[in-house]
């Protein structure tokens, strides 16, 4: 009988209060909102305590449905539940962030949210519109609005004690150090894509100097070329440890210090994601020195506006 692994109980403590984040986290961004419930269910039943949501995906009473009848069923209580949710780019303006936070606890079914995040640094005209167009086509931004005074807006929710904790999603290195510089209240986690072709070592370390967490979106590559997970380095490691490509990204991500988020409809690669063992110290120093490729899949962080980038082999 082997040993009991514990790397996918890994918790990385947050800099705001006694709040610890898993560092497995599961993703509730799906192409097919109807399989929101399910999908979040087994998650729940396999193991994943820590959910990521956000008003953009359209499917957040989805994930509290899941997320209330375990609790009601006995099977958790929510403290053991880290929820995050995240403020679409329309809402930046300070006097709709509170409205818009409230409006995703009822959606969800909670009272308070673990961790908010600010999904893009990049404000679009304020409505109900989430995507605001001209009639060529382009984002309709807002000037009217700055990223500190958005982030202002979300301190007063920690003051309040409806969020425990505040972050950025796809944001720079620049940008993220001037939140850091001027916020009354220093970000707990920055959500970025990240992944062995994007390892992003210098926001990691930049983070861990502040204690903030670095939470990977996309950890697998979102399974696009060039293929993470058909990458040699990773997967001969996979073959000496008896594991998958995708298990060894994964536990990679979390022994660097990143929590990471899977997404999958599918309970065996939701399965597979949670049973991560930890690697050995030369097989993280293959991935660092031996893979080379870099490359970015999403280009949200230079627009604001979410999407993957498809490329030919």
């Amino acid at each position: 009988m082997t040993a009991y692994d514990a790397l996918r109980d890994t918790r990385f403590p947050l800099i705001h209060g006694s709040t610890q984040m898993p560092a497995v986290g599961f993703g509730t961004l799906f192409k097919d909102l109807s399989v929101t419930t399910r999908a979040v269910t087994d998650a729940l039943e396999t193991g994943f305590r820590h959910f990521d949501c956000a008003e953009r995906y359209r499917n957040e009473e989805g994930v509290g449905i899941a997320i209330n009848d375990f609790i009601k069923a006995g099977k958790a209580r929510r403290e053991d539940l880290f929820i995050t949710t995240k403020l679409w780019n329309t809402n930046h303006r300070p006097e709709r962030v509170e409205p818009a936070f409230q409006a995703s606890c009822r959606r969800l079914g909670v009272d308070y949210i673990d961790c908010y995040l600010i999904h893009t640094p990049f404000a679009f005209q304020a409505g109900d519109n989430q995507d605001p167009r001209d009639v060529q086509g382009h984002v309709i931004y807002d000037a009217g609005v700055t990223l500190l005074e958005t982030w202002r807006a979300l301190e007063s929710l920690v003051d309040k004690g409806h969020a425990k904790s505040i972050g950025l999603s796809d944001i720079s290195l620049p940008a993220l150090k001037e939140v850091v510089a001027n916020g009354r209240i220093k970000p707990a986690v920055v959500q970025v894509e990240s992944h062995p072709y994007l390892p992003e070592w210098e926001l990691l370390d930049f983070c861990r100097e502040h204690g903030i967490i670095v939470l990977a979106f996309a950890p697998l590559g979102h399974g696009m070329e060039p293929n993470v997970l058909e990458d040699p380095v990773i997967t001969l490691i996979a073959q000496r440890q008896q594991k998958t490509p995708a298990q060894v990204a994964l536990a990679w991500s979390v022994q660097r210090g990143a929590a990471f988020l899977t997404t999958s409809a599918s309970l065996g690669h939701i399965q597979e994601n949670f049973d991560i063992s930890t690697l050995p110290a030369d097989a993280l120093d293959e991935i660092r020195d031996n893979i080379t490729t870099r490359i970015r899949f999403n280009s949200v962080v230079e627009t604001g506006v979410p999407g993957f980038i498809p490329r030919k082999k």
